[in-house]
């Protein structure tokens, strides 16, 4: 089997994988929190903080890569998510970029004469540290990281230039959350279009760092991490003006980045 047809291969049975992972626990989250799953060990555990739907991306990585690789895929894979062997100047991007989003966003708000949300790390700055680990852990990032653009990501990129890579995978980032979006007390098709648009701009910033870091799942996972915390240190989605500027400064970055580093690598000079 040539090169090419196995990294499509390996990525079709990627997302099925992830999806099937993640969808066998979330689909049933749904059901459990509308009380139509009745009670039990079952349901206590997957309505519990335990359910472990969110690794679906995690899991499929490494199975494909012990499946193609064996052993040392997996240990290959895993120590890119800790390599700091990059240029230093991508660490600025890395961690900064979000909070100066979040953050503008919020401050034209309260300039504009909005109420800002209460900022508790202003009275407990040991706030966003916390914050900072638990999210990074538990909240998204180690789950998906090491599967989105650790696994999917290069793959992608044999077959498309990164601009067209960022937003097939920006859709099935997206549509992973599909079930996600249900749980809970309101329906969820209202957050998609949003949800997804928002997911390709973040997914072209991330394939910018990743291309950038020589495909550091370290800077993928701190940048997915810096944006949760960002919009949880500086909430400029609660905030009317603020949700406007939020979106004009991610969709400037996007450009910007397409723009100075071109669509067909998000490489300077290619």
């Amino acid at each position: 089997m040539s090169e090419n047809r196995q990294d499509t291969r390996n990525l079709i049975l990627y997302f099925i994988i992830a999806y099937g992972f993640t969808w066998m626990f979330w689909i049933p989250e749904v059901y459990a929190m509308r009380g139509t799953l009745g009670s039990g060990p079952l349901v206590d555990f997957i309505l519990s903080s335990n359910n472990p739907a969110a690794w679906g991306p995690f899991v499929a990585a490494f199975i494909l890569a012990y499946l193609n690789e064996g052993f040392d895929g997996m240990v290959k894979l895993l120590k890119r998510g800790v390599d700091v062997g990059f240029p230093k100047i991508w660490w600025l991007p890395t961690i900064l970029l979000y909070p100066l989003i979040c953050g503008g966003a919020l401050f034209i708000a309260g300039m504009l004469g909005e109420a800002i949300p209460e900022l508790v790390w202003v009275n407990d700055p040991m706030f966003i540290v916390v914050t900072f680990f638990t999210i990074l852990l538990t909240g998204g990032p180690l789950q998906e990281e090491f599967g989105w653009r650790g696994y999917a990501l290069p793959r992608l990129q044999t077959r498309f230039n990164a601009l067209v890579s960022s937003i097939i995978l920006g859709v099935m980032w997206s549509l992973w959350h599909l079930p996600y979006f249900y749980i809970g007390s309101e329906s969820g098709y209202q957050y998609l279009w949003g949800h997804m648009i928002s997911a390709v701009i973040i997914s072209i910033i991330m394939t910018w760092l990743y291309n950038n870091t020589g495909g550091s799942i370290l800077v993928a996972l701190l940048t997915h991490n810096m944006f949760n915390v960002s919009n949880i240190i500086f909430p400029a989605l609660e905030t009317q003006m603020g949700s406007l500027f939020y979106l004009v400064f991610m969709f400037l970055s996007a450009i910007i980045v397409l723009v100075v580093w071109k669509p067909k690598r998000l490489v300077r000079g290619t």
